[in-house]
């Protein structure tokens, strides 16, 4: 396969330095760059890069459940609850979800950009709607 993996993921922000204060707090990234109207931060060896793009509307993407997840071990789960909690970040109310389907933190970044933070693996989701959704065809 010609694709090796993720090159970078890259986020159109309104406010720069208000974006670059989220990523750092929430995720832990480390600032590695920093111009006008770009920043690059090192993610746990994944280059997260931000563009500040003023003049886009940013409310359409409240109504897509496109996001991006992260995976976190499920003994901090409630560690990481509480400190977007105390960095005030916008937590969103999560779907109903079966404990076998593991558990999610859903929230948004300051132009409304989703995120997660999930305890389970692909395998676990995979099991789990293989016990549930008799209508689905697995090819595993």
């Amino acid at each position: 396969m010609e694709i090796k993996g993720i090159n970078h993921l890259l986020f159109s922000v309104s406010k720069l330095d208000l974006a670059i204060d989220f990523y750092r707090d929430v995720f832990d990234a480390t600032l590695l760059v920093k111009g006008t109207t770009t920043a690059y931060f090192d993610l746990n060896g994944m280059w997260l890069a931000l563009n500040e793009e003023k003049a886009i509307p940013r409310n359409e993407i409240h109504h897509s459940y496109t996001h991006l997840a992260f995976t976190i071990d499920e003994d901090s789960f409630e560690k990481m609850y509480d400190k977007l909690v105390k960095l005030k970040v916008n937590i969103l109310n999560g779907r109903d979800r079966d404990k076998r389907d593991k558990n999610s933190i859903y929230f948004t970044d300051p132009d409304g950009h989703k995120f997660e933070f999930h305890t389970g693996t692909m395998r676990d989701r995979i099991e789990y709607y293989k016990q549930t959704k008799p209508h689905m065809d697995f090819y595993i």
